[in-house]
Order: structure tokens, then sequence, then C-alpha cells
């Protein structure tokens, strides 16, 4: 199929990640955080103290428990980190650099039913890596999916360039693609673009699809709505491309091999690049050879839906950038660069300054500064220029704020996730925070409808 995505947004921020590859520092902890998995309640399988190896079982989902999350390194649980009422923050392992594998024995999954495999990717820790939609939360082991989407490509600002990150590893990416396969008796559907590294335009075992047009083109639940719409009672899975590599890995060497390449970018560190690392690693380790501007917000994932982190925090599980950006808290004179300035250098959504009459390649220098506080939430049809979704966002956040599930259902609830309003957040004049609220609604609907 050939898709094209008309509203939308693209945000040329400054700081792209140069194509340079580079080795982080070996992390010498690693973490897993129960909240980056929306609906997860865990529970323990170790102790502080107890040894453990690649691939060996951390927790489990405490109502589900044959979904398991396993350590990324061999070594010792150092912290069991709480928080409020005893809430369980992360699980760090202090790492013996060794890297030693729990399992290594290499199966043939072609020769295993649909049953066994997942019995084998549930107890190998390579679960979580498949998601679902509707409610944009880890794939459920019973259920059937229609589909499997993969997207090829990032839209988002500073995002990673995934042509120059799996150049050359077909044969990984490949494997994994033939495990994806066998999880569904419907289609994989990567999307890509004409300009598409070979690893992607002549993979096997999928329904190519082109897709063009601005950010959020390359969101998966956009590429559903495009492909394959989502009906109440139907579930579709995805999976980022660099994890069907993962999957791969194992599928080719019997290992749990949580390696990945991240971009490092934003207008705040001196050397934007590319960095090999592990999943969970430590913020410190990845940033230990870059200088960072004072008074920088660094965030694990990109600008409009990534998490605020601190330099002794962990990578998300998700996450494959780090954007370096200014807090923008200082103070601005109002005739040069504040709300009256004419604007020649700052960038604009509504077309308020003359910039837009600028090359669409032209970069902008952003901070975190909101610009204003929250106000009242009313009718502007800001969010319909940029949200490419046959559905009314505006009246659909409306019914979630009022708890209306029957409302949510009817206006498409099903259909999307809180990233696919990340650029109505961006737009939004009246400064809500509207991926909150999404989280909030499909929490509601899974806890009372599935």
């Amino acid at each position: 199929m050939k898709i094209t995505v008309k509203k939308g947004l693209d945000i040329k921020m400054k700081g792209v990640s140069d194509k340079v590859m580079a080795e982080a520092n070996l992390s010498k902890f690693f973490a897993i955080k129960p909240s980056d998995f929306p609906n997860l309640t865990p529970k323990l399988l170790v102790k502080e103290g107890d040894k453990v190896k690649c691939g060996s079982p951390v927790f489990c989902d405490k109502y589900n428990d044959v979904v398991t999350f396993v350590s990324p390194a061999s070594g010792v649980v150092d912290k069991v980190v709480r928080g409020e009422k005893r809430r369980i923050l992360a699980i760090t392992i202090l790492s013996d650099g060794k890297f030693t594998q729990l399992n290594s024995k290499v199966k043939d999954f072609s020769k295993l039913d649909r049953s066994e495999l997942k019995s084998d990717l549930l107890k190998s820790g390579l679960w979580p890596l498949l998601r679902m939609r509707p409610i944009d939360i880890i794939a459920r082991p019973e259920d059937n999916p229609k589909s499997i989407f993969i997207s090829s490509f990032d839209t988002n600002p500073l995002s990673p360039d995934y042509d120059f990150i799996m150049h050359n590893k077909s044969a990984e990416f490949s494997a994994g693609l033939e495990i994806l396969s066998l999880l569904t008796d419907g289609v994989v559907n990567l999307q890509i673009r004409k300009s598409s590294d070979e690893v992607f335009s002549k993979a096997k075992n999928v329904q190519t699809n082109f897709v063009k047009g601005p950010h959020p083109a390359g969101n998966v639940g956009v590429q559903m709505h495009k492909i394959d719409p989502i009906n109440k009672g139907e579930v579709v899975w995805y999976i980022n491309p660099q994890d069907v590599m993962i999957l791969g890995r194992y599928s080719l060497t019997g290992a749990y091999d949580a390696n990945k390449v991240i971009s490092i970018g934003g207008e705040n560190i001196d050397s934007p690049k590319y960095v090999k690392t592990i999943s969970g690693s430590s913020i410190e380790s990845i940033l230990d050879d870059s200088i960072i501007k004072d008074n920088s917000r660094i965030i694990s994932g990109n600008p409009l839906t990534g998490q605020k982190v601190e330099k002794d925090s962990f990578l998300g599980f998700y996450h494959h950038q780090l954007s370096i950006l200014p807090e923008g808290d200082d103070y601005k004179f109002f005739l040069s660069e504040g709300w009256l300035s004419l604007g020649f250098n700052r960038f604009s959504a509504s077309k308020s300054y003359p910039t837009w009459l600028l090359p669409k390649s032209k970069t902008y220098q952003f901070d975190t500064n909101l610009n204003g506080e929250e106000r009242s939430f009313v009718v502007s049809g800001q969010y319909e220029k940029v949200f490419p979704f046959d559905i009314y966002p505006v009246q659909l956040i409306k019914s979630i704020i009022t708890n209306d599930i029957e409302k949510m259902e009817y206006l498409g609830i099903y259909e999307v996730s809180p990233e696919d309003f990340a650029l109505c957040e961006f737009v939004c004049t009246s400064k809500i925070n509207v991926q909150s609220i999404v989280r909030e609604g499909l929490d509601l609907v899974y806890k009372e409808c599935m």
C-alpha cells in the first residue's frame, strides 16, 4: 500500500545527531523500571544481594505471572528502589562486566507451534518487547492479533535514523521477522519510505507499505489507522525495529542480548551522535564523554513524549534516544525574545511569526518553557490541523475527562495512544496535558471493558 499522511507538523529542532557511531562507557549499574510498562503491578522474584545472569527473571506481572521481566546484565541485585506506599520504582543490578548468559541454547522456532513459541518468549523475558493496541500496553499472550506492525522510521523531533542504525543488519532483522510471522494468522506490516535502507526494503515475511507525510506519519497508531483500523474486540501488536533485532539475536544465538543503538541529540550537548549501549544502562555512563551545558533538561525519549530524568537515572525500556534541551526558565525581554517580539528566529505552528515563509529545512531553538499556563479548554480547531485520525480529538478528550466510557468508545478510544496526541499537546494554547488524560482514559477502559 501507499499511504500519504496530510495532517501533521514537522518540528525542526537544532541538535540532530550526526551520523557518527560511538561506544558508550560500560554501565556499572542497570535498572528495570516497572513504570515503563503501563497497567503493570510488579511481583518481585529476587531480593537484594541475589546473583543474576543475562536473562534471569527479576519480577513478573502480579496479575499475569507468565509475563516476566529479566536482567539485561549479569551481577547482583543492588537495590529495590521503593516510593510511596512501598511502590516498586526500580530494581537496580550491579554488573560484573561479564554478561554471562542464563541460556544460550539455539532452538529451531520453525518447528514449534504458536503456543510453544509464546511460552519460550515469555520464559526468556522477550515478551515485553511486544505491545498491543488498543490500550497501548504489553501484548497479552492469550490474544491472537489480526496483524503486527513495525515502523521503520521515526518522525519525532531529534529522532534516531533507523536506516543508519540497522545498515547491514539484515540477518538479525530477518530472523526476528520470522519469529513475528509465526505469532499471527494475519500479516506483519512493515512501513517504510522510498529512501529506506535495504534491510527494510528487501525484508521478507512482511507486507511492505510506503508511507510519506509529516509527523506523526512514523507513529504506528497513524499507520494502523490508515492500513488496518482497530474495531472493538480486535487486537493489533507492534514492535520497534531494534527490538525485532533482539528477537533475531535470540533466534540465532539463544541469548538475551539487549544491546541497542540510541541517538543523543539536542541543542545543549556538544557532540550529538549515535551510541551503542544496553537497555537499562545508566544515563551517566551514556553521557560520560559528552559536555552538557548548564541548566539543561535530560529527556529519556523524544522531546514530545519522553520522560524527564536526572544523570543518575536510567534509560527507559522502550526509549531509543536521549534529548538534551535548555530548561528555558531564564527571563526574556518581551520586546526582543518575549511575547511581543517579531519572532524572526522562533518556530510557530500557527504562522504567527514570519518564519513560516522560510525553507522547511530551517532548524530552530527550542526550550522546555510552556510560555503560558493552563487555561480554559475551548474548541479552537488547533488539534484537527495536526491530528491525522478520522476522529474528533477535542470531543474525545472531553469524554475522557468526564469518564463517559460509552462516548469514549464511540469517539475512537480503541485506536489511539498518548503519543498520538503529542502534537495536539504541543500546539495547544490551553496548555492541557493531553497525553496524561488519554493514558487515564485508556486505563479506565482497560479496567472496565477488557
